[in-house]
């Protein structure tokens, strides 16, 4: 369940990045008020999603899922270019992704450690 709520995240990441670029430097008051909203949802799930995955895993691949996210509307909208380098570089952080996810085993090890001393306060 938290790999789904991180996914949840990044697309929420990827909704405030897109929006960022509505706001018109936050000049833009509905832009402005989702690119807010989605910032808090994003963050707000990924914190909920690093409760039981590693910090650097959950924060690599909420990262990831928000640049390739990013980086495909800024084609669709905006226009941006493809080429080779770019498509490569997607690719990779994809690549990359998916490493991380096969390599996470879940909670990690510094996880089971906070994990047990907040049951024993408890």
């Amino acid at each position: 369940m938290a790999w789904l709520i991180l996914v949840l995240a990044g697309l929420f990441e990827i909704g405030w990045a897109v929006g960022l670029k509505y706001t018109q430097g936050f000049t833009q008051i509905g832009a402005s008020i989702w690119t807010i909203a989605s910032m808090l949802v994003s963050l707000g799930l990924l914190g909920v999603a690093m409760k039981s995955l590693p910090l650097g895993t959950a924060y690599a691949v909420w990262v990831g899922v928000g640049t390739v996210g990013t980086v495909i509307l800024g084609v669709v909208l905006f226009k941006e270019p493809v080429n080779l380098i770019r498509v490569i570089s997607v690719l990779l952080i994809l690549a990359g992704l998916v490493g991380l996810k096969l390599g996470t085993t879940s909670p990690g090890p510094s996880d089971s450690a906070l994990i047990e001393i907040k049951k024993e306060r408890s």
